[in-house]
């Protein structure tokens, strides 16, 4: 039977208001195996910005969560479009299509789906309806070429010019421009090798981004219960949900917490060191994602939600030679710590296993990530945040 045949989920009255406890029983149900903490800062960093890039191991559940997640809170299937980026595409066209040369008054729609799928969202009748672009290995080509018009209207937002407006297109039913609605959500996934390209800072100053990672424990507690992923059991089963996750994304933005403003500025000296400080728009965002995690995940401690913040939207912004990266290293390591503890105590040992906040370490998920890039400059001379 094919997915299309599947009968519907019975969709009941849309939910007001969204909580993470009605988020977190999806996985289960579908079977991935991801903790909820991952979960959480995914569904947060979503509603904080709709652009969110997934990276780490291959095989992790990076396109996996991004799928099951949308085909869970999207009442029909036209909501979800999954794009495998290609390696040839140079140009805006795989994504955006183009006017025929030879056919006035005609445009050529991409086979994939994205233009269909950002006219749907940009419909009055569907504003309170979230969609969901997934744009699968999207480093396998150089994202500024093919995705520039996107980057540009999310922070303008202006129109994307897709053909004239002259009389012989009245009959064209691709309008002559289109926005970036405010219901449209972009999720890119990234895998790392000699076959793909870097992110430049203007993709990673406009996205979040979430590494995926599989512990010991995680693989221990897979290979007790493995099993296929049960894609259909989590079809629809959110969509009650869609007008409040619309809602919640489109709330104005907040401004930055006074306690906080200390810890900003530590970052941002020792970023500029290296030449990766952040500007007014990092700030901005990590204040949203900050008052948006604290609405969806109450018990999150403000040191979780920083800690988050630095991982997603700070330390992806660090890269380059160790000449220049291993002292900045190893003072942001030292600002993961409480304050008395020595960073050279953890840069001579191992790489530890993620662990929770102790009397120690006050950003356990930063620290571990900063200790790897460590390792990986010293080791190999450079590193960036995908390399370690």
């Amino acid at each position: 039977m094919s997915e299309d045949a599947l009968p519907p989920r019975r969709v009941g009255k849309s939910k007001t208001s969204l909580s993470f406890s009605d988020l977190s029983g999806f996985l289960s149900q579908s079977g991935l195996r991801l903790e909820e903490s991952l979960l959480a800062r995914f569904v947060a960093s979503l509603l904080a910005k709709p652009f969110v890039i997934l990276t780490g191991l291959s095989g992790s559940g990076k396109t996996r969560l991004a799928y099951l997640f949308a085909r869970w809170i999207c009442e029909k299937e036209n909501q979800v479009c999954l794009v495998p980026v290609g390696a040839d595409w140079t140009n805006r066209e795989s994504l955006l299509g183009y006017p025929n040369a030879l056919e006035q008054g005609r445009y050529v729609l991409p086979e994939n789906g994205a233009l269909s799928l950002l006219i749907e969202a940009g419909r009055p009748q569907n504003r309170n309806r979230p969609y969901f672009l997934i744009l699968d290995e999207m480093n396998l080509s150089h994202v500024e070429r093919y995705f520039a018009d996107f980057l540009s209207v999310m922070e303008s937002g202006g129109s994307i010019p897709l053909h004239p407006s002259g009389t012989e297109w009245e009959e064209c039913a691709v309008p002559a421009s289109v926005r970036f609605p405010d219901n449209l959500f972009v999720i890119g996934t990234v895998n790392v090798d000699e076959t793909t390209y870097m992110f430049s800072p203007k993709v990673l100053d406009r996205a979040s981004v979430i590494e995926f990672r599989i512990t010991e424990a995680e693989m221990a507690s897979y290979l007790k219960h493995p099993g296929p992923l049960s894609p259909d059991a989590v079809r629809r089963g959110g969509a009650t949900l869609g007008a409040a996750f619309v809602h919640q994304a489109r709330r104005p933005k907040e401004t930055a917490e006074e306690e906080m403003s200390e810890v900003w500025l530590s970052f941002f000296r020792e970023l500029r060191k290296a030449g990766a400080e952040f500007g007014y728009r990092t700030v901005s965002e990590i204040s949203r994602f900050i008052a948006v995690g604290r609405a969806l995940r109450p018990e999150w401690q403000t040191d979780d939600l920083i800690d988050a913040a630095v991982m997603q939207k700070l330390l992806p912004r660090v890269h380059g030679a160790r000449r220049r990266l291993e002292p900045v290293l190893r003072t942001l390591g030292a600002l993961c710590l409480r304050e008395g503890e020595d960073i050279e105590t953890y840069l001579s040992g191992g790489v530890p296993e993620r662990e929770e906040r102790t009397d120690k370490v006050r950003y356990p998920l930063s620290l571990e990530k900063i200790l790897r890039m460590y390792r990986a400059v010293v080791d190999h001379g450079f590193t960036g945040y995908t390399e370690a």
